[in-house]
């Protein structure tokens, strides 16, 4: 019996401890968009984007303890609102059911207990996930203060809700959507509300010619946009990896195995996909279309990165690759200035990444991918719409032609990233 008590515990602790070590992982992904973003702005937008991710971040663990969680995992339900209990923030018992810890080993772990708290820090990360991919779109025109307002909204009731439609029980699981890691509920959320306040704020001065001319606006640091990509793919196999929930028997660490293989391969097969594809369109290796593809083949494969092959999965993200370079320039041709390519990336690849689920998931299929594709998309698009409009229309979301052409971060920080040298 006390042989069976310690494995019990062990497993909880293990499965507890694996939880935290990916969430971390997914946290220093924050790090990453803020690499990302810094580098692929010009250099008098950087302190005003670097303050957006790390404030997102705390409004996100904030809101989401407050009400995002009790959202998104209710303790009750009809599939489409969640019983809201607001008890989270207080705090909670973490003991197992006393009728759990009563029966035998096999019976008792079923792969569900493990720390709450574990539990809401995994989940926490991920909206703010979704909310740094807002945060690029937006750049080097957007208000700070607007844009803090709205990750208020975003990050304690529109992400939540939608994630409850499929990750908490709601009517998109019940009908067999499937969206392992967030193809969807994360990273096509967080394109839907970039798109909707792109699409309200308009594109940056002198990015598009009175001809309808499109003039590239070159971002100030390469090798930040790197690492910042280079984080982002770290970060992701605690992003696909946790999203298995526990490790502490054989199959399920051979399926976390498997999962963070898909994930390293598709971001492999997308970088080369997209390098190629741009050399083909503009005779260049173009670096930022090989940025996007690794983060193209990593959103596309996060829908299902457990049951493809090693080689199916480097197929899945070169598709990504070939598919982002063609969205950038198609949202260019459209007038919709998104200077990170996030719309394109997490957006246009997401919906790629859920509708290529049925052909190695036979518990998919194209109808219910679809339907969760369109329900996910129309409710963060909508949600956001009416969000940004009022903010709009209460404070304005969008800077003075001044400080755009002297910089937001001198209009909304006060302060220069790269300030120059002086002689006292």
């Amino acid at each position: 019996m006390e042989a069976i008590e310690g494995i019990k515990n062990l497993s909880y602790a293990l499965d507890t401890f694996y939880f935290l070590i990916t969430g971390a992982l997914v946290m220093w992904m924050a790090a990453g968009f803020a690499m990302l973003e810094a580098g692929l702005v010009r250099s008098k937008n950087t302190a005003e984007i670097l303050t957006k991710n790390i404030v997102l971040f705390a409004i996100a663990g904030i809101m989401y303890m407050l009400m995002g969680y009790n959202i998104m995992y209710p303790a009750d339900g009809n599939g489409y609102f969640p019983a809201i209990d607001l008890s989270f923030m207080f705090g909670g018992s973490e003991n197992v059911p006393a009728e759990v810890l009563a029966t035998d080993i096999k019976g008792w772990y079923d792969g569900s207990y493990y720390s709450g708290m574990s539990d809401f820090f995994f989940q926490m990360v991920f909206v703010a996930t979704a909310m740094s991919i807002v945060s690029g779109a937006v750049a080097e025109r957007m208000k700070l203060w607007a844009f803090m307002v709205f990750a208020v909204v975003m990050t304690g009731f529109i992400y939540p809700l939608q994630g409850y439609w499929k990750w908490g029980g709601g009517f998109l699981d019940a009908m067999g959507f499937q969206d392992f890691a967030g193809s969807g509920v994360v990273h096509l959320c967080g394109a839907a509300a970039a798109l909707a306040g792109v699409l309200l704020l308009g594109a940056r001065k002198g990015k598009y010619g009175p001809n309808g001319e499109i003039r590239a606006i070159p971002g100030a640091n390469l090798p930040m946009a790197t690492l910042g990509t280079f984080i982002l793919w770290m970060g992701w196999f605690g992003f696909n990896g946790g999203s298995e929930l526990i490790l502490s028997n054989v199959g399920e660490a051979n399926a976390v195995a498997a999962v963070f293989v898909n994930t390293n391969m598709a971001a492999a097969g997308g970088v080369v996909a997209g390098i190629l594809t741009a050399r083909m369109l503009f005779g260049k290796a173009d670096l930022t279309m090989a940025l996007n593809g690794a983060l193209a083949g990593l959103v596309a494969i996060t829908a299902e990165p457990l049951a493809p092959t090693p080689i199916g999965a480097t197929l899945i993200g070169a598709v990504g690759g070939v598919l982002v370079v063609f969205a950038i320039i198609t949202m260019d041709k459209l007038k919709i200035d998104d200077p990170v390519g996030a719309i394109s990336v997490h957006g246009v690849v997401g919906i790629f990444g859920l509708m290529v689920v049925p052909i190695f998931n036979t518990d998919a299929t194209y109808v219910t991918q679809a339907t969760g594709m369109a329900v996910i998309f129309a409710w963060s698009f909508g949600a956001s719409l009416v969000t940004w409009g009022i903010i709009k229309m209460v404070m304005g979301i969008r800077v003075s032609a001044e400080e755009e052409y002297e910089g937001v971060d001198i209009g909304e920080c006060g302060l220069e990233a790269y300030p120059e040298f002086t002689n006292k």
